[in-house]
């Protein structure tokens, strides 16, 4: 491990950047103590947040429009506008709902937002109300000294991104389409932070491609009976031996080009081999990030819910499961076309819920943009593309043309499990994560 990688980066002495750090710690707190829980279903609350939003913005003279969705569901739009208005426009979004949090599993009080070892705690503290307060505190920043952008820019706060922002990106787009345009590209969540791979060298991840979605229900069919009897024909047998074989199967690996682009930068900095169809032995280099970045590789379905049966003693007619498929970007008929042949001709498959997968350049004006603001602050610095398992509201604005990337950014200790904190327990942000952070997202947003 060098010295230079070692090095954590130095801030500097700023005593205005300093209040801007400040504001933006105190924000990700308050906002932490406002439980905007979203149960799925329809069920959420993101009122209160959306006012706090609004009312932050209104301090420092931004104004707002609240846009109700549902009963309390709530989304906040801000326009600031560029000096350039020939430009296109910058999305810059963040989501304001979190998922729930049961308070006997955490170590600390999940609505609490205090700050404890370095870090703020509580749920929404890294998914998302961290970006959240950064984003707030940098245009509070620019009201206050009468900065302007070159570029317009759209501040959006959405609903319901917990639950597939229903109330939220998704309703805004349908309903609300104007706000975007002349909008051409968007930022948000899950990319630009560090991690730490072998040899002590720090990458910031800035998220170009997410994987898609496909939500199926397989059902088997057979003859009801007696449970005493014998019963060749037993639905939840045919069901059982299906979703063993999807849940077992092992897909192979395939090459996107984020994918080359991450992969192959980890092999050329830990001295690895590059091999495109099995880049697993560089997942070792990697540490908590292989969590989710070993999905990434490859197409998956796991089976994730059972229904069967009414009685003990009574074969049901009929028995199904639902599987989750994750597909990668120009991948999604292989994992269709693959889970029908394991699932065989005598059970139903029926798509639940589908969503696109995306992948964009890491190239650009906006990209050049995002990892020089990265390395004005840690030379040693490495910005590189990834592909996330999962997906953010980029997926519903790019119905409208937008170019979404994930880049929230944040600087993490090495030996922090980042990924195991999304959705878990005891999620925290490192304080000096999110002085960091701050910093290179004004510095970002100031040179789009």
């Amino acid at each position: 491990m060098s010295e230079q990688s070692q090095a954590l980066p130095v801030l500097p002495d700023d005593a205005v950047m300093r209040a801007v750090e400040e504001d933006c710690i105190t924000m990700c707190q308050e906002m932490i103590r406002i439980p905007s829980v979203n149960f799925g279903e329809g069920k959420g609350d993101e009122k209160a947040m959306a006012e706090y939003v609004a009312e932050r913005l209104k301090e420092v003279g931004i104004a707002s429009e609240l846009i109700v969705t549902g009963e309390n569901r709530v989304n906040v739009v801000a326009k600031i506008a560029g000096s350039d208005p020939s430009r296109p426009g910058l999305v810059v979004h963040g989501h304001i709902d979190v998922v729930p949090a049961n308070p006997d599993d955490w170590s600390v009080d999940p609505f609490g937002g205090e700050i404890k070892d370095g870090f703020v705690w509580g749920r929404g503290a890294v998914d998302m109300k961290d970006m959240d307060a950064m984003i707030l505190a940098t245009v509070r920043h620019w009201a206050r000294t009468g900065y302007q952008p070159t570029r317009n820019i759209l501040l959006v706060f959405f609903a319901d991104e917990e639950a597939g922002s229903v109330y939220g990106s998704r309703w805004l787009v349908k309903h609300r389409p104007e706000l975007f345009d002349s909008y051409t590209e968007a930022v948000s969540e899950v990319g630009g932070f560090s991690v730490t791979i072998t040899g002590g060298h720090r990458l910031y991840l800035v998220e170009g491609a997410q994987k898609g979605i496909q939500w199926m229900k397989l059902t088997a069919h057979g003859e009801a009976g007696h449970g005493s009897f014998i019963n060749k024909n037993n639905s939840i047998t045919r069901l059982t031996q299906a979703i063993a074989k999807i849940g077992e199967y092992e897909w192979p690996q395939r090459e996107t080009k984020t994918g080359k682009l991450f992969w192959g930068k980890i092999a050329e900095l830990t001295g690895e081999k590059y091999d495109p169809a099995n880049v697993r032995p560089l997942l070792k280099h990697i540490g908590g990030a292989a969590r989710m970045l070993g999905a990434t590789i490859q197409n998956t379905a796991n089976p994730t819910m059972l229904e069967a049966g009414y009685k003990a003693n009574v074969i049901p007619q009929s028995a199904s499961a639902v599987v989750d498929g994750r597909f990668l970007p120009a991948y999604e008929h292989e994992l269709v076309d693959t889970i029908k042949k394991l699932a065989g001709d005598d059970i139903d498959v029926e798509l639940l819920v589908r969503d696109i997968a995306l992948e964009v350049d890491f190239h650009g004006p906006l990209v050049d943009a995002m990892t020089s603001s990265i390395t004005e602050f840690d030379p040693a610095g490495i910005p590189v593309p990834y592909l996330m398992s999962g997906g953010t509201d980029n997926k519903a604005l790019s119905e409208l043309g937008i170019v979404g990337y994930g880049f929230s950014p944040v600087l993490l200790p090495a030996d922090l499990d980042f990924f195991a904190l999304f959705h878990g327990v005891d999620e925290r942000i490192p304080v000096d994560g999110l002085r960091f952070g701050v910093r290179v997202l004004n510095h970002f947003l100031q040179n789009a």
